[in-house]
């Protein structure tokens, strides 16, 4: 991402093609366009999402002959980061148990996982022990 510049949301397309180059590596458009889903776009479309993401700040290329391979420079974690802060505040009441809660109620997570989250925050929350002196 350029410094000064807020991050932007990724559209569904260029989602998609992050979420390729994150899960390959570097990759040539014409790779892209074979693992991309149906209906697939156009290589022209590819070639200017990338673009896009690249202006952006959340890709780079590098030049190969007449072609360019790109590779990621955002991380995932940046997004996966946004993206749950986003879809709590909108369709949570900006409320994480009001979130769990309903995972709760679609069955969607187990008692054992919740144990196990409730041990995470627990660890999280207490101190470290000091050595007695």
């Amino acid at each position: 991402m350029k410094a000064g510049r807020k991050p932007q949301a990724l559209t569904e397309k260029e989602k998609i093609l992050m979420q390729m180059l994150w899960e390959n590596g570097p990759m040539f458009v014409r790779e892209m366009l074979e693992i991309y889903p149906e209906p697939k776009p156009h290589f022209n479309t590819i070639s200017t999402v990338m673009r896009i993401l690249e202006e952006k700040g959340h890709v780079a290329h590098e030049v190969f002959g007449p072609t360019y391979r790109y590779y990621a420079v955002a991380r995932k974690e940046f997004f996966m980061k946004k993206s749950l802060a986003q879809l709590v505040k909108d369709y949570f009441n900006n409320s994480y148990k009001n979130a769990v809660s309903a995972l709760v109620e679609e069955e969607k997570i187990s008692v054992d996982e919740l144990r196990e989250i409730i041990d995470l925050v627990e660890s999280k929350n207490t101190p470290p022990s000091t050595p007695n002196s």
